[in-house]
């Protein structure tokens, strides 16, 4: 009875390399092999099984983190967590592969940081649209952008975005450097009437 190949995969620790072009060739030196990448501490697990650059990894069990008291939701937004999409990616994601949901009125926090060795990244959260804009434009609520929205923050700086979601509706969290977001840079808020609690899931990609 013929037995079906199991793709070659490799396991590693996930680590920064001091320089960027370093990080980056290693990233896509990897793209061919099915990836199965162990944290250590509180980092989230990666899961990738890369076909060309669709790979993406599984959704980190610490990237939320929801206070039913005070009604606040945490995300840990990380621009260029991988190589995916020459790492114009949201904590891997892409093209709206990722999606946070939050039931309306909710406070939303959202700790932005870049972790790409090579560009500049921003975030903020806007109206979904299209075509999709080329760069930055009016935030959906007040201060849901980080600083320096067109310029990008360079490797890992951080900042934060905390607004209100009293508004219903998609929206997209993008990345306002020129050029980035429409290039597939951005992923999904969805802020609803009918949930009570807030949810992070993968998503399927799609322009919007």
């Amino acid at each position: 009875m013929p037995v079906a190949r199991v793709p070659q995969c490799m396991v590693f620790k996930p680590f920064r390399l001091a320089g960027g072009r370093g990080r980056f060739a290693t990233v896509k030196s990897l793209s061919v092999a099915c990836i199965v990448a162990v944290a250590v501490g509180a980092a989230p697990p990666v899961v990738v099984c890369a076909q060309g650059d669709a790979a993406a990894p599984a959704v980190g069990p610490s990237w939320l983190q929801v206070d039913t008291v005070t009604k606040t939701v945490t995300f840990q937004l990380v621009a260029g967590l991988t190589g995916l999409n020459g790492a114009l990616n949201f904590n891997g994601f892409r093209d709206g592969g990722l999606t946070l949901t939050v039931p309306i009125g909710w406070s939303v926090v959202m700790h932005f940081r870049n972790h790409d060795g090579m560009l500049p990244h921003s975030a903020e959260v806007i109206a979904d649209t299209h075509p999709l804009p080329t760069g930055p434009v009016a935030p959906a609520f007040a201060r849901a952008f980080t600083l320096r929205l067109e310029q990008g923050l360079i490797s890992e700086q951080t900042d934060d975005l905390r607004f209100i979601a009293d508004r219903g509706g998609s929206y997209l969290i993008f990345c306002g450097v020129p050029g980035h977001g429409a290039a597939g840079m951005w992923v999904r808020l969805e802020v609803s009437g009918s949930v009570h609690r807030p949810s992070l899931a993968a998503t399927p990609a799609g322009k919007p």
